[in-house]
């Protein structure tokens, strides 16, 4: 009865692609893995499902790295409405206009495309200050949110995966340092680089979007709707996917922003150097002088607090606004986000009873189960992905995948590096694609789009990438093997 640990991912999509209600599914997936466990261990499993649903939760909430990834989810909502209230969004899109550095989409998209990868070091940081700093951007040259959502998820993940100095480096290579490899982890490791070709491919794409201006798929339909409408309209329809509770939030918070008048960049621009600056700062601390040590939860939190704090203090002595005034617009803004954040819990409480379910390990042992040589290297990346979408985990797909991988690396022969590459390149592939993956909702959250309008849109662009990476290890593997 293991295949029966595929449901509640399944119970999640179906669910999705039906009522066009993340929320719904999220919470009808929760409790179908926590019945799936009840049936294993409990008489009355309908009960101890409820019960295990709101533990479950509580137990996600008491993990201090989930509680500070909620904690700055919601208080970029309050960071994000200090800078569109102060003007400084405003004023920072007419200076980069009048300065000639954004006066065209190409250069917009540019823009956008090189803050996501100058900032390595974290992905979440990577996509709030890309999409914090462009949004505004892209509603002036009438390109959709959705096509911001895009730039900025398919440039973090692939970036910080494909540099390395940075969490995600030091994560894998943790990992791989349980292991004889026959060659030091860290070689093993750098050696991935090169054939990490879905981080690559992605990357490419992105720039072939900012280079030619040209969308595809659901994504064009989006724009072409945008050519034609009004400022207030473009807006709107960049919410079109569905009428829930996220969408009027994120329509209505994107208007307020159109509505306010420039005043002075420096309102946006410090806040967004500090958070940077203190991400960096914070790494180096919390990593006892080693910034690939730092823990990213910690560092982008206390960054953000850092930030909300530098932007409050800038308003006060603006002399603008007043003590109660500036509290009111935070929770505002913290308001703003509480559907997005709540799909960001969801997700975790998803990936946490998965894993206690071991729906990861099932879906590991049917693909690698009874394959050719040459077919072990692609399917490993296709595990990945169905792990990664199903679990809406990246780190979570890496922890499952490397120990299965290294295995068959040592029986085998294979080449470590193609290996690791494969399961990397799966992990963030699958992640490109799910809608219950948390770093798909922080990319909404950062560009302001719809949840599965950002899912829709990007499903094309990933499929594409998908497809041509599993080519490539199938060919890699008939040359190396």
């Amino acid at each position: 009865m293991e295949w029966l640990s595929v449901l509640p991912p399944l119970v999640a999509i179906i669910i999705v692609i039906w009522k066009k209600e993340v929320i719904l599914a999220l919470l009808s997936a929760v409790f179908t893995s926590e019945l799936l466990l009840a049936f294993r261990h409990q008489d009355n499993a309908l009960f101890h499902a409820f019960i295990g649903s709101v533990e479950r939760v509580i137990s996600v909430v008491s993990s201090a790295g989930n509680a500070r990834i909620l904690i700055f989810s919601l208080l970029i909502g309050a960071l994000l409405a200090y800078v569109r209230e102060s003007g400084g969004v405003t004023a920072t899109v007419e200076k980069l206009v009048n300065k000639g550095i954004a006066k065209s989409k190409r250069q917009v998209g540019g823009l956008t495309m090189f803050t996501g990868m100058v900032i390595f070091i974290e992905s979440n940081l990577s996509v709030l200050t890309a999409g914090i700093l462009s949004r505004d951007l892209f509603d002036k040259f009438k390109m959709s949110r959705a096509r911001l959502a895009y730039i900025i998820d398919s440039t973090s993940a692939p970036v910080c995966i494909l540099v390395l100095l940075n969490g995600w480096g030091a994560y894998v290579l943790a990992l791989l340092n349980n292991y004889d490899l026959g060659q030091s982890s860290v070689s093993v490791l750098w050696g991935s680089v090169a054939f990490n070709f879905y981080a690559i491919i992605a990357l490419l794409m992105v720039l072939y979007t900012v280079v030619t201006d040209k969308v595809h798929g659901p994504m064009k339909a989006t724009e072409e709707v945008l050519i034609n409408n009004s400022a207030e309209d473009v807006i709107m329809s960049q919410s079109s996917a569905s009428q829930d509770k996220v969408e009027q939030a994120v329509a209505e918070q994107s208007i307020q922003q159109a509505m306010v008048p420039a005043t002075k960049a420096r309102f946006m621009l410090i806040p967004l150097l500090t958070m940077i600056v203190g991400m960096f700062f914070f790494m180096h601390w919390s990593g006892n002088g080693d910034i690939t040590q730092g823990s990213g939860s910690k560092s982008v939190l206390y960054a953000t607090c850092l930030a909300l704090a530098v932007s409050y203090l800038l308003l006060k002595f603006s002399k603008r606004f007043e003590h109660k005034e500036l509290v009111d617009i935070g929770f505002k803004g913290i308001s703003e986000l509480l559907p997005l954040v709540t799909i960001v819990l969801l997700s975790l409480t998803l990936g946490a009873s998965l894993k206690e379910l071991g729906t990861g390990f099932f879906i590991a042992g049917v693909v690698g189960e009874h394959l050719p040589m040459v077919l072990v290297v692609p399917m490993l990346f296709l595990a990945g992905a169905v792990i990664s979408f199903s679990t809406g985990t990246s780190w979570g797909t890496f922890a499952i995948l490397i120990p299965i991988g290294v295995p068959l690396i040592q029986a085998l022969g294979l080449p470590p590096s193609l290996v690791i590459a494969a399961i990397l390149g799966g992990g963030i592939f699958g992640d490109h694609c799910s809608p219950i993956s948390d770093t798909t909702a922080v990319s909404a959250i950062a560009s302001g789009c719809d949840l599965l309008e950002h899912v829709k849109t990007q499903m094309p662009y990933a499929l594409f990438g998908g497809a041509v990476t599993l080519a490539a290890y199938f060919v890699a593997s008939l040359v190396m093997l």
